[in-house]
């Protein structure tokens, strides 16, 4: 089980609107933003399961070959919403929301690019 996960981002304030806009639409918020570090989670609630930062190394950030972050949402309109707002906040298309596979009833997904090119999933398990 993960506990957290930590995306690099090459400008933080770009970064920041998208996931501001991706993750809103699915009932998280921002949380804080201190020292170059933004993190989110559930609205309401004491707690943080993502962060947005540039690299610890000091390097700039990009996008790692094969890997993907899942958020998972609680309804198809939440998948609709975010990934229409990533879109309008900077993100690129990979995918736009429908049953996957095609003919699906178990799961439903959107796939974006972040402004650094990270790549994400917002999906449900209607």
């Amino acid at each position: 089980m993960l506990g957290y996960v930590t995306i690099g981002a090459l400008d933080i304030e770009a970064s920041g609107r998208f996931y501001d806009a991706v993750l809103g639409a699915m009932g998280d918020e921002r949380k804080f933003k201190d020292g170059g570090w933004i993190g989110y989670g559930p609205k309401g609630e004491d707690s943080h399961y993502c962060y947005v930062c540039p690299p610890f190394d000091g390097k700039p950030a990009r996008p790692a070959n094969g890997l993907m972050l899942a958020f998972k949402a609680k309804t198809k309109a939440e998948i609709d919403a975010a990934h229409a707002a990533g879109l309008a906040n900077g993100g690129s298309d990979e995918g736009r929301p429908g049953p996957r596979p095609a003919d699906s009833t178990t799961f439903y997904g959107a796939y974006l690019r972040d402004p650094t090119g990270n790549k994400i999933c917002v999906y449900c398990k209607p």
